[in-house]
């Protein structure tokens, strides 16, 4: 396996040669982490992103033997779609990582049917209060336009999005470049999680994220890292 390691300000980066060694040492950080926490407090609390991405992670960690019926499993974010839906990252959690071991995980959705997305986003924060907070472990995704989370560029309410101070654990979202309204998780409880790994792989989103990482540059990804409580994990394969 080849690895390379650059370290940042704000974040550390890991680089693997194939996307399926990038997989099993996310995994088994997450895996680690969760564990520790479990020993620590009794229980772990873990958010994941959806996408086309974290399948073959999602499908390492599902193996890994730890006391998954101790885990809390959520979302990131969200799209308003049926749970049913391709695009649906439930369905996606479902799928690939609520399998084998991991079956034993309790899962918390965010999307509920038959409710404006203003409604849901707050009986979801009501519900999601009562989890163990905050989380041991968010896995994040990014986009090439350096949206993570669902905090896109031309959200109405970004700057919302984006407030550290928020006391929203949910928070809605409409975005003509979502597609569909959104569900997230709202940053100022993503950046308290006691590990923070970004999960990008491709060319493209590298050179997203070094364009981020840019001096002068607003890009969503870049309010994440810099709001972080401790250095993010960058875990990237082409």
């Amino acid at each position: 396996m080849a690895r390379e390691q650059l370290n940042g300000a704000a974040y550390n980066w890991h680089a693997f040669a194939e996307r399926q060694d990038l997989a099993a040492a996310l995994a088994g950080h997450v895996a680690g982490r969760l564990t520790n926490a479990i020993a620590e407090r009794g229980t772990g609390l873990l958010a994941v992103s959806g996408g086309t991405t974290p399948a073959k992670f999602f499908a390492s960690l599902s193996s890994i033997p730890i006391a998954w019926n101790k885990v809390t499993v959520t979302l990131v974010d969200e799209r308003c779609v049926p749970a049913a839906s391709a695009r649906s990252n439930a369905g996606l959690v479902a799928a690939n990582l609520l399998q084998n071991a991991a079956a034993a995980a309790r899962f918390v959705p965010l999307y509920q049917e038959a409710a404006s997305i203003e409604d849901t986003s707050e009986t979801d924060s009501r519900m999601l209060r009562s989890l163990p907070w905050p989380l041991d472990v968010v896995v994040l995704g990014m986009g090439t336009d350096g949206h993570t989370a669902s905090f896109f560029p031309d959200a109405d309410n970004l700057e919302k999005l984006l407030d550290a101070s928020s006391e929203m654990v949910v928070l809605p979202v409409n975005a003509t470049s979502a597609g569909e309204p959104r569900l997230t998780l709202s940053l100022a409880r993503i950046v308290e999680a006691g590990f923070v790994a970004l999960h990008i792989e491709g060319e493209d989103k590298r050179k997203a994220f070094e364009s981020a990482m840019g001096a002068g540059t607003r890009k969503p990804i870049r309010a994440v890292l810099d709001a972080a409580e401790r250095p993010v994990e960058v875990f990237w394969a082409p």
